[in-house]
């Protein structure tokens, strides 16, 4: 059976870009993808290559882990 472990990834690339004062077009640009891939990761609805998740932190000078948070779920099973 696969697991299902329920673990997902929350950021805040949100909160960068806005204290940077960057449309999610200037930002999308900025690390070599598109609009839309910026909105889908500002709403959670979307995890990073963690390549981009690189690139995304590279941009504002900070560390992954200040942008990115893994957060563990719990260990279920598929039926």
């Amino acid at each position: 059976m696969k697991k299902n472990f329920g673990d997902s990834i929350a950021n805040k690339v949100y909160e960068y870009r806005v204290l940077a004062k960057l449309s999610q077009k200037e930002l999308a640009n900025a690390v070599g993808v598109s609009k839309q891939t910026i909105f889908v990761m500002e709403k959670g609805n979307y995890v990073p290559s963690m390549l981009l998740a690189f690139r995304i932190a590279d941009f504002f000078n900070v560390e992954v882990t200040d942008i990115f948070t893994y957060l563990k779920g719990n260990d279920q099973h598929d039926n």
